[in-house]
């Protein structure tokens, strides 16, 4: 397993966070421009699931204010995985966006792509920042987490503020 990394610096607005009965079959939501997140109770009753869902909605607000490039970056790591074959992921929302490409949507960089990119990016950030050991939903083997990891320790370095 890769070593953690510290919880980054964000700077931005506020964004509010609301714990809601239940939220469907949803364990969380966000709306970037009403700067809100709603989250299932249910997240309260397990050690972890707090931090790591929440961590995974406020990466929403961190991919959408990365540039094109870095956005661009990280679809290459996901690209080689995909042509690699590489089996897994880092969540569930990434998981069954995961299982539903082939080779032309990364190709072709389809809203079916895209969407898959930035929900393992936030899926990726939740396991790398919430030091949560083991998941259910952490399948990705070993070397792909190392390369992630890798990835976002260039991108975002200690001295890094991450807009939200």
């Amino acid at each position: 397993m890769a070593a953690r990394l510290a919880f980054p610096r964000l700077v931005g607005g506020p964004i509010r966070v609301e714990v809601r009965a239940s939220l469907g079959p949803h364990l969380a939501a966000t709306w970037i421009r009403r700067r809100l997140v709603r989250l299932d109770r249910e997240v309260l009753l397990r050690a972890g699931e707090f931090e790591r869902i929440l961590i995974h909605e406020i990466f929403h607000f961190v991919w959408v204010r990365l540039s094109n490039a870095e956005r661009r970056s990280w679809e290459t790591v996901l690209a080689r995985e995909l042509r690699a074959g590489v089996a897994g992921e880092l969540g569930w929302s990434a998981e069954w966006r995961k299982a539903k490409l082939d080779r032309s949507d990364a190709a072709s960089r389809s809203p079916r792509w895209r969407r898959y990119a930035c929900e393992s990016f936030c899926d990726s950030a939740a396991w790398l920042f919430s030091r949560i050991g083991r998941h259910g939903e952490f399948t990705l083997g070993g070397a792909a987490r190392r390369i992630r990891a890798d990835w976002f320790r260039r991108k975002f370095p200690a001295t890094r503020a991450l807009p939200i």
